[in-house]
């Protein structure tokens, strides 16, 4: 067993350089590698924090121009169909007085035509009475004049 022990303590005594060199290894690994590669990813972390908060910033900045872009279109249209609702009233108005004139026009038109025929029915009266008159004195003559043949 001695010699079992002498040779662990021979194996322990050959790796203590070893294992001294794997902890230098790894403290050099440590200060050398891993605390600026956690730097690096500190600042990443917080650079990408940054850029999330300025999209959401910039995400609520959209959202309200884009609020107010409606409200100005909502507004815009507003007024486009009150202009439209000016314009046919307008119109309207100007229509209906086209055709109140039209109607004093006609109805001005239609009384003459009325009073045109009236004459030319008076004058037609008078015509027929006098030429009645002439006819049943030639049909008068015509009679007589065959009893007295």
């Amino acid at each position: 067993m001695d010699q079992t022990l002498h040779a662990l303590g021979g194996i322990v005594l050959n790796g203590l350089p070893t294992f001294f060199l794997i902890i230098i290894l790894a403290i050099c690994v440590k200060y050398l590698y891993l605390k600026p590669l956690d730097k690096v990813l500190a600042e990443r972390f917080r650079l990408t924090e940054g850029a999330r908060k300025a999209a959401e910033e910039s995400l609520r900045n959209a959202d309200t121009k884009v609020a107010e872009y409606e409200a100005a279109l909502a507004q815009a249209r507003s007024e486009i169909y009150r202009e439209q609702a000016e314009f046919l009233k307008h119109l309207q108005d100007e229509q209906s007085g086209q055709v109140r004139a039209a109607r004093v026009e006609s109805d001005a038109r239609v009384a003459e035509a009325k009073a045109a025929i009236a004459r030319e029915a008076q004058t037609a009266q008078q015509s027929l009475e006098v030429q009645s008159e002439t006819l049943a004195g030639q049909i008068a003559d015509a009679i007589l004049a065959r009893r007295a043949a």
